[in-house]
């Protein structure tokens, strides 16, 4: 609901209206506290859903999907475009056949899903239509004044904001970190990732699969209708010799890097699409009374697909102290935020060391490293109890 007041009083304001900000605002909504959401782009169009496959999907954690249902988001999802992820089947070019995490093996009915960009967005986009919650959309955040009892956001139009606490969810440039002074800890891969979806012969099973090579990452995701959806992270000169290739050159190259995976020819059904990838990590996450979430704190590198799960966990833990903390605390005060930063920290630096050590551990030179790595891996697809563990892992 769009307010014609010049100034408005909140508890928190949420700046940013992508996945992890449209979630913040629905979940601290939740709470029973007072939010605005502000965003310099107008709100979607969201009646109908492309037909086409969207080529930027996300892999879906359960516990995510949990969490989105209970906020009353999931039931907007168009199902029929949703495919759940029953395997994850892994190769290594000094393995002998794939290490294969099992649903059935963790007595799981599934590993998540994948879910399209735009089917996402909608659904959360109509879950916020159903909320009484204050929008500023189309407006762009001009100046942040913060003192020990409030934060005051000025608009470009003139209006203003006063409220505890303000949640930037504006992305990797965010406006409101850098008002803060948060400075970020920057690391280039120098690579490059390749999305498109495709069309395949046979069935995939409901399995995702992932290829390792010294950098270079091959993941087909699981979509509905026979299709996968590709996401292939090469070096960055490499990534622009195939953006080069003419389509049916292209597919070659797919299926021969594929061709263990018995999903038999490829037709592309989209376009290709690239974007260079890069790690980004605050040095905080909290600033006077300012909290960072989603790829305002932290943008990992795409190899465990967890990206957009680690967002959501931001929310989740706000959303979680909120609920514990008395209605008339200070939200912005020191010690919340720092409990919240606490919290955090750990969960984003487990994932910056797992996506970089990945990275550096399959592009080692060592023949003994490659295949001491050929051989754990396939020394794990025996071992039921620590592939139960490592399920557990990518699936919480």
């Amino acid at each position: 609901m769009a307010s014609k007041q010049r100034h408005y009083q909140a508890d928190i304001i949420v700046v940013g209206a992508g996945l992890v900000g449209l979630s913040a605002i629905i979940a601290l909504a939740g709470t029973g506290k007072r939010v605005v959401l502000v965003d310099a782009k107008s709100q979607p169009n969201i009646e109908k859903l492309n037909q086409d496959y969207d080529t930027r999907v996300y892999a879906i954690t359960p516990s995510t999907e949990r969490w989105l249902k209970e906020l009353g988001v999931w039931s907007y999802l168009d199902q029929a475009r949703v495919n759940p992820v029953q395997d994850m089947l892994l190769w290594h070019p000094e393995s002998d056949a794939p290490m294969t995490l099992s649903a059935e093996d963790a007595r799981l009915s599934d590993l998540g899903c994948i879910v399209e960009n735009q089917n996402l967005m909608r659904s959360l986009w109509c879950r916020l239509d159903a909320l009484n919650v204050e929008l500023k959309l189309g407006q762009q955040c001009d100046v942040i004044d913060r003192n020990e009892e409030a934060v005051v956001m000025r608009l470009a139009d003139g209006q203003s904001i006063s409220a505890s606490l303000v949640v930037a969810a504006d992305g990797v440039q965010s406006f409101v970190r850098k008002q803060a002074g948060i400075a970020t800890h920057d690391k280039d891969f120098n690579q490059t990732a390749l999305v498109a979806n495709f069309t395949v012969q046979s069935p995939h099973h409901a399995a995702a699969r992932q290829w390792f090579a010294p950098h270079d990452t091959l993941a087909l995701l699981p979509l509905p209708d026979k299709q996968v959806s590709m996401v292939w992270s090469v070096s960055t000169k490499v990534a622009a010799e195939l953006l080069l290739l003419d389509t049916d050159t292209l597919i070659e190259r797919v299926e021969a890097k594929a061709q263990c995976a018995g999903l038999g020819r490829f037709t592309i059904v989209s376009s290709v699409q690239s974007f260079p990838l890069r790690q980004m990590t605050a040095t905080k996450l909290i600033s006077d009374r300012v909290a960072l979430i989603g790829d305002a704190a932290h943008q990992v590198h795409p190899m465990a697909g967890q990206g957009a799960n680690l967002g959501f966990r931001d929310v989740m833990m706000l959303e979680d102290m909120l609920t514990r903390t008395h209605r008339l605390s200070d939200i912005g005060e020191e010690s919340f935020l720092r409990t919240y930063e606490r919290n955090r920290k750990a969960d984003v630096l487990s994932m910056n060391t797992l996506t970089s050590g990945l990275d550096q551990l399959f592009a080692s030179q060592s023949t003994m490293l490659k295949k001491m790595t050929g051989l754990g891996m396939d020394y794990l697809d025996k071992q039921t109890f620590f592939k139960q563990l490592l399920i557990k892992q990518a699936v919480a």
